[in-house]
């Protein structure tokens, strides 16, 4: 597979970038410095958080949470639903994938937001805890 990069590298093509994964933390659990409960705990992060998945090593997932700090949790406590998490200051879901349409409510930054499709136009439809769904413009959650 090294000479194959090598090759495509020299003549000027690369290979495919790997797909980003997100996962969910299901229950509130220990991120570590390291893959294994002998590491030293970090922190405690938040269940429904949503993380980036950069490695996986034995039962322990490396990820990167929306302020881009890395550490390690064990893949048990990973769900394969996804969250996404509002980055913008305030963030307008709204009843359809258009500025225009009728606003649902607004998410402060750091609401979690259940994710359930990407539509077309850079919009994603959400969830609300409460039950209330919307569209939400792309570029103001971490997560995708």
């Amino acid at each position: 597979m090294k000479r194959v990069a090598l090759l495509l590298a020299a003549a000027g093509l690369a290979l495919p970038a790997p797909a980003v994964e997100f996962r969910t933390v299901e229950e509130a659990a220990v991120l570590y410095d390291a893959p294994s409960q002998k590491g030293t705990k970090l922190f405690v992060i938040k269940r429904n958080t949503p993380v980036e998945v950069v490695v996986g090593l034995e039962g322990w997932l490396k990820v990167r949470d929306a302020e881009g700090g890395l550490a390690w949790i064990e893949k048990k406590n990973l769900a394969d639903r996804r969250s996404l998490i509002v980055s913008a200051g305030r963030a307008e879901v709204r009843q359809s994938p258009d500025v225009a349409a009728t606003l649902v409510f607004e998410a402060e930054k750091g609401v979690v937001l259940d994710y359930l499709e990407t539509v077309p136009g850079g919009w994603v439809k959400v969830r609300h805890r409460d039950g209330q769904s919307g569209f939400i413009r792309a570029h103001q959650v971490w997560g995708l």
